[in-house]
C-alpha cells in the first residue's frame, strides 16, 4: 500500500500550493513514489481521530503501516531519507542539503509568516500601518542573506534537493507582495523550481482538490 497523507478538503490557499501538504505532493513526484491523499475539513482536524495523528490539529500528516508522522519538514525529511531524488548520496553534501532544510524552516520562514499573519489578522488595526514596514524589514533581512548565497548559482548546494524544496516553498508565501521581486536572483530561483516536472504534477494535484471544492 502507498503512504496516505492528509489534506485541505477546502484549502484556504484557493489552490494556490501554499497549504503545507503541497511540500509533501512535491518530494513524493521528486522522489517518483506514489501517495495516497485523505482530504479533511476543519472541523474533522479537530476531532480525537486525526489529533491522535497530529496533536495540534493540522496537517499534512503522513502515514505508512505502523508510522504516523506530522509536520511537513520532518515528512519531506523522511522521503528524502528513504528514497532517492532529494537528498545527495555524499555524506557532506547530504548533511549540507539537510541543513538548508532548517535554515527554510527555522530561519527564513518565520518572518515571512509573521508577515502573512499580520496582513491577514491586523489589517485595519492602528497599528498595522506602522507594523508592516518593520515585519517587510525582517524579511528583506533574510531575503538579501539568501540571495547574497545564491549568487547565479541555480540551486542552493550543487543539485535540486529537498534543501530547495522547502526553501522555495517559504518563498512562494511572499507571492503578490513583490518582496522576493526586489532579488531577481530568488524570483528566478523560484521559478525554476516551479517549471519542474515534479513540481508541475504537485501543484496539479493539490490544484484539482481546489476545484473539486469549489465546483461541489
Amino acid at each position: 500500500m502507498s503512504p496516505t497523507i492528509t489534506a485541505f478538503k477546502s484549502s484556504p490557499d484557493r489552490g494556490r500550493g501554499l497549504a503545507r501538504d503541497m511540500r509533501v505532493r512535491w518530494a513524493f513526484e521528486e522522489a517518483g513514489q506514489a501517495y495516497d491523499v485523505r482530504l479533511v475539513t476543519f472541523a474533522e482536524m479537530k476531532e480525537p481521530a486525526h489529533l491522535a495523528l497530529h496533536p495540534f490539529g493540522q496537517i499534512p500528516t503522513y502515514e505508512d503501516g505502523g508510522l504516523a508522522l506530522f509536520e511537513s519538514g520532518a515528512i519531506v525529511f523522511h522521503i528524502a531519507e528513504r528514497h532517492a531524488g532529494l537528498l545527495p548520496d555524499e555524506a557532506n553534501a547530504r548533511a549540507r542539503a539537510i541543513t538548508w532544510m532548517f535554515a527554510a524552516l527555522s530561519t527564513v520562514e518565520p518572518p515571512i509568516v509573521d508577515r502573512s499573519m499580520a496582513t491577514l489578522v491586523d489589517r485595519g488595526k492602528s497599528w498595522y500601518e506602522e507594523r508592516l514596514p518593520i515585519l517587510d524589514g525582517r524579511v528583506r533581512a533574510r531575503l538579501g542573506e539568501l540571495s547574497n548565497r545564491l549568487g547565479d548559482a541555480d540551486w542552493l548546494d550543487g543539485a535540486f534537493s529537498a534543501g530547495d524544496l522547502m526553501m522555495v516553498s517559504v518563498l512562494q508565501r511572499l507571492g503578490g507582495s513583490g518582496l522576493v521581486d526586489e532579488y531577481p536572483n530568488l524570483a528566478a530561483y523560484i521559478t525554476r523550481a516551479e517549471a519542474r516536472p515534479a513540481y508541475k504534477r504537485a501543484f496539479d494535484a493539490q490544484y484539482a482538490v481546489f476545484i473539486a471544492a469549489s465546483s461541489g
